[in-house]
């Protein structure tokens, strides 16, 4: 197990984005942690408050400053885009630092797949983790770099992982996944798709067979996924629709075994069987709720997994990784 000198030596790099403010605002309030710096994604923005953590924090969003995260942080969570992760990460990982990205520059391990999906990420670093913590811990805990799975791929392989891993599924019936998030997952980049006069009262889909977190689940699955992604009319939440059928002679008893079996010891993936799970008993925590309904007779599954996008989606998931890491509780500083 690691060992760090608490509290431990901790960086931000893009805190201004939605997922970066939702990580400071963990962060602060961990005791095992000593925030060294939370800075911006470009190192020519000017140093700001965050208003939303005014009298919790007395700190400033500072600008990019590479030589600084080098020489002060122990860890560096990055928060910035995919091809600033894929430049920063190598040069931080060289001088010792330990790096736990939110993008996606380092989750998909087939280099034809990583070039497709994200061109920027030329040099894939030697030691690099996939961080779903409730089926990846041994990896994550030795890793250099750990790639925080994307929003949509959590609440999708915390719903499957355990029945594809027991043998359950059809792998020939494919599977469907139906995604419907909040508008916070589109980035804090204001666009015409994100605009509250076109989001409000309404409901769209996006990103129709050709979105890139399909990659991330088939390759963690080895099933063909079909993924149809929805942005609906909320700030945040994720709740995804899931269809599959199971292998011939599959009981309602052996699904609810194999949930149970994983998640045991699991303390943030929440099993609701029957009583389907809602976004708003997930929102500002870092649970997974999965429930599902199986018709036995013609092998039809329906999951209901949801998170909070922010939270168990990116700047929880983070900080869990993190604590596991560092051999601290796993739920420390997210409860």
């Amino acid at each position: 197990m690691n060992t760090y000198s608490s509290p431990v030596r901790v960086a931000i790099a893009g805190a201004t984005g939605y997922a970066g403010q939702e990580l400071l605002s963990l962060l602060i309030r961990h005791p095992e942690v000593h925030l060294v710096a939370a800075m911006s994604s470009s190192p020519d923005s000017a140093a700001r408050p965050l208003p939303r953590l005014v009298r919790t924090w007395d700190g400033k969003v500072e600008p990019l400053d590479m030589t600084r995260l080098k020489a002060e942080a122990t860890f560096v969570f990055l928060a910035i885009p995919e091809a600033a992760a894929a430049e920063l990460a190598p040069a931080l990982l060289d001088a010792g630092v330990r790096v736990i990205d939110l993008s996606g520059a380092f989750r998909i391990v087939d280099g034809r797949q990583r070039a497709k999906w994200y061109p920027a990420t030329t040099v894939q670093p030697a030691n690099v983790a996939y961080g779903l913590v409730e089926h990846n811990r041994e990896a994550i805990t030795h890793a250099a770099l750990v790639a925080c799975p994307g929003c949509y791929p959590t609440a999708a392989l915390l719903a499957l992982t355990p029945l594809m891993q027991a043998g359950l599924l059809d792998a020939s019936a494919g599977i469907i996944v139906d995604a419907k998030s909040g508008i916070s997952g589109a980035g804090r980049s204001p666009s015409d798709r994100t605009h509250f006069s076109e989001n409000h009262g309404s409901m769209a889909a996006y990103g129709v067979l050709g979105h890139r977190h399909v990659a991330e689940m088939e390759q963690a699955l080895g099933i063909e996924v079909t993924f149809v992604p929805h942005l609906v009319p909320l700030d945040r939440g994720i709740l995804e629709t899931i269809y599959v059928k199971t292998v011939a002679g599959t009981s309602a008893e052996q699904i609810a075994g194999a949930m149970q079996q994983a998640y045991a010891s699991a303390p943030f993936v929440r099993l609701t069987g029957d009583a389907l799970p809602e976004i708003k008993h997930v929102t500002w925590t870092n649970f997974c709720d999965i429930g599902w309904k199986f018709d036995a007779a013609t092998r039809r599954l329906v999951l209901i997994s949801c998170i909070d996008n922010l939270v168990k989606g990116a700047a929880g998931q983070a900080v869990q990784n993190f604590n596991v890491i560092c051999g601290f509780d796993e739920r420390t500083g997210l409860r």
